[in-house]
């Protein structure tokens, strides 16, 4: 590590992310939110109750089946808008990308082909939108993105919210909507089994979780983004690589007749969420991927140790899929033959909910994941 930056570590909660204080307020909105399912009978809708708590919510309507999802991409804006500075570059076409990547990988965990993609982009103040190279390359990506994912992008809305949102601001968000088309495509966990195979999906570097850590270390390193990785790059536009959208694999996977067990979308809380089925089971990992060097490079200069990396970055593994075992290597095979590289990273065992991830002896318990009443 460089003399000239701090060794005092760096936690994602010194950053101002503590999942600790977050977690509460979604436990508390889910108790509410289950008292409201009631209200669909009145239009003829019931719920997938078993939906609840998982990374997209449920309906029967009319015998189709429908998910749904709204997310944001967080303060990545601000990193391009630092980093552009360095560059040149808005990279708002590679942050339109990540946006609609934190609502579709949420949505395909439960089966769904998403459909369609609504846009929320709140901006500080109606100057913003008056940079018209920032504005295309935010259109054009966000266009490219849903090609790739083959849905229809429906509208939006672009409010200009002076003194809501911090003049010179944007905040990013999208919804989607997709169908499961039958019962046997709907993946909320009721199939895993002792044994099941854990596949894990390459990620193309931080994603969109953990960026104000890469921000608040940005701020202690010398050269700040411009500062250089193992491989030559520029710290900042590493942490602005686009987000993998996994879309592609899963449809892919649906169309060979494999359909995963479960699946988990590896955003906040790292590899963590590697057990948030709701039902206990220990996830023993026996292969680790390399690391992305930006995440290296964080580790490193934020002087964290595995478990607090691992606990909240997603340390290339962006996407887990739980499947019979004897399909594990070919979704591998189908995963790579899209560009994403997968590997068969453990196997799911009857036990305690726990994450062991034996290269690193590291234990990550139930007490440690609190997502769902």
């Amino acid at each position: 590590m460089s003399p000239s930056v701090p060794n005092t570590p760096l936690d994602y909660a010194a950053a101002g992310v503590d999942y600790s204080k977050i977690d509460p307020l979604k436990i508390l909105a889910q108790q509410a939110a289950r008292s409201t399912q009631g209200n669909l009978a009145a239009h003829g809708v019931t719920e997938i109750p078993a939906s609840r708590g998982e990374s997209a919510y449920v309906m029967e309507v009319g015998g189709v089946l429908i998910a749904s999802i709204t997310e944001c991409l967080g303060t990545k804006a601000l990193v391009a808008d630092a980093v552009r500075a360095i560059t040149g570059r808005t990279h708002y076409d590679s942050i339109a990308q990540d946006t609609i990547a934190m609502a579709v990988n949420d949505l395909i965990t439960v089966g769904a082909t998403p459909l369609s993609v609504h846009a929320y982009w709140s901006a500080g103040g109606s100057e913003w939108f008056a940079d018209e190279a920032r504005m295309r390359d935010l259109v054009n990506g966000w266009q490219r993105a849903c090609d790739v994912c083959k849905v229809s992008w429906g509208g939006g809305e672009t409010p200009a919210l002076a003194g809501v949102v911090e003049a010179g601001r944007i905040d990013l968000a999208a919804s989607s909507v997709g169908v499961i088309p039958s019962r046997d495509r709907l993946t909320l966990g009721d199939k895993m089994a002792d044994g099941d195979a854990i596949v894990l999906l390459a990620s193309s570097g931080i994603h969109a979780n953990g960026v104000s850590l890469a921000r608040k270390l940005a701020e202690r390193l010398p050269e700040g983004y411009a500062s250089k990785l193992s491989d030559g790059r520029l710290y900042g536009e590493a942490v602005l690589d686009a987000t993998t959208l996994y879309v592609p694999v899963t449809e892919a996977l649906f169309a060979a007749g494999i359909v995963p067990h479960y699946s988990a979308n590896i955003t906040g809380h790292g590899w963590r969420k590697i057990m948030r089925h709701p039902t206990d089971f220990t996830y023993r990992i026996h292969t680790l991927p390399s690391v992305p060097p930006v995440l290296s490079f964080m580790q490193q200069h934020a002087a964290i140790d595995d478990r607090e990396a691992y606990g909240s970055l997603n340390m290339g593994a962006g996407f887990a899929l739980y499947v019979a075992a004897d399909r594990a290597d070919e979704v591998v095979r189908i995963a790579e033959s899209l560009g994403v590289p997968a590997w068969v990273a453990g196997r799911v065992e009857a036990g305690p909910k726990q994450v062991v991830i034996e290269p690193l002896s590291l234990t990550y318990t139930a007490d440690e994941l609190h997502l769902r009443l």
